[in-house]
């Protein structure tokens, strides 16, 4: 927050001091209007609006290079200024980048021509990687560079969708989405190994750290890549037994992970527990995989949807609950209603991953328990994200 010249942060509206305000209440917003909106398509209540390539196509494009793009950029944005020490994006040119994430969005609501709607969705990601880069270059900081590799490779994958959009194959889209959700579980591996320990220290007043290991973070960003790489080339698409090995391995580098960072003290700290939680999904989905390829699993949709609910959404809205605050000025204590918000999310997953092999219901009971997760979210931080920091520093 000292990174800034006081008198020049505090003249710029408090939404646009740094990227995690706007893109955390948009991507959150996002998230429930795309969930709302793809149960009732399901459920045959909009058959008057149909999104270029049809609702399935919309969906999975959309929950991932539209919910959780947003929230990955609102992160960088706000973390590259902590780790370069150089002041982030804000004001106009935060403004402008949050617009082009945000006509992509309309363009596909509105049902825009396809040259249209590709031109939208590509603009995003390499301008997102472009402002990362120079940050991460001016600092000639090399150790973040990877960051901008996934984000330059998540951009090829969207790409590939669109593609696939443009031919009518859904072969195409499927197999880009999936190797860019592979990529967002490769992220989360970097940016939680990082973050997981050092909040669990500072949550806990440990004075010992608690254990991380960046040869951990290589392996598991290398094998993302490699799951991601295998899956845009059509290799993840079949039952192959040789791929198992694979993604055991994946399940032991993140058990190996959460066992390092395991303090017993987290289960009283809800903004711990709901991290470590999230973390644990990437171990499951990556033993549903597992499972899938040695013929133990009637269908890889369950796993998919372990990565993208569970690892994916609940390492997000524990993220969006803990930074909102710190970078706020506020104490880091939620308001109770978002140990709900956890619970609630956490339970979706469950919903939609364990029980609806059982009760084909439980997919209403998951996208419920998504939309008021994240409803949740917005009630109780919406206010503080468009609000001045209460210690009158800029940020």
């Amino acid at each position: 927050m000292l990174l800034t010249d006081p008198a020049r942060g505090l003249a710029i509206r408090p939404i646009w001091r740094l990227g995690f305000r706007p893109f955390f209440i948009a991507g959150s917003a996002f998230a429930v209007l795309a969930i709302g909106l793809w149960s009732m398509l399901l459920s045959g209540w909009l058959n008057h609006w149909q999104p270029s390539g049809g609702g399935l196509a919309w969906h999975r494009h959309e929950m991932l290079f539209g919910f959780a793009c947003a929230i990955i950029a609102g992160f960088l944005l706000t973390a590259v200024q902590n780790w370069t020490g150089r002041p982030g994006l804000q004001g106009r040119p935060l403004a402008l980048l949050f617009l082009v994430w945000l006509l992509a969005r309309l363009a596909w609501l509105c049902a825009l021509p396809l040259g249209v709607l590709i031109a939208l969705q590509l603009a995003f990601l390499p301008l997102l990687a472009g402002v990362i880069a120079v940050q991460l270059h001016a600092v000639r900081q090399r150790h973040n560079y990877p960051i901008v590799l996934v984000l330059i490779l998540m951009s090829l994958c969207q790409a590939q969708v669109l593609y696939g959009l443009v031919l009518g194959d859904d072969v195409l889209q499927r197999r880009g989405v999936l190797s860019a959700l592979w990529l967002v579980a490769g992220l989360i591996g970097i940016i939680g190994g990082r973050v997981i320990p050092f909040f669990t220290l500072r949550g806990l007043g440990l004075t010992l750290p608690v254990k991380s290991s960046p040869r951990l973070d290589k392996l598991g960003l290398a094998c993302a890549l490699l799951v991601a790489g295998l899956t845009a080339a059509g290799c993840n698409e079949l039952q192959r037994p040789w791929l198992a090995p694979l993604f055991l391995l994946i399940v032991g580098l993140h058990g190996l992970r959460l066992w390092r960072w395991y303090q017993p003290g987290i289960w009283r700290v809800p903004l711990l527990w709901s991290l470590h939680l999230a973390y644990a999904w990437l171990a499951l989905a990556a033993l549903g995989m597992a499972a899938w390829h040695l013929g133990l699993l009637s269908q890889s949709s369950l796993a998919t949807h372990a990565l993208a609910v569970g690892g994916m959404g609940g390492l997000i809205l524990a993220m969006l609950a803990r930074i909102s605050l710190g970078h706020t000025g506020r104490p880091l204590q939620p308001p109770a209603a978002i140990s709900w918000a956890f619970a609630t999310l956490h339970f979706g997953a469950f919903s939609r991953v364990l029980l609806v092999s059982f009760m084909p219901s439980a997919l209403w009971l998951a996208a419920l328990a998504w939309v008021m997760a994240f409803l949740l979210f917005l009630h109780h931080y919406t206010p503080l994200l468009c609000q001045a920091r209460p210690d009158g520093q800029p940020g």
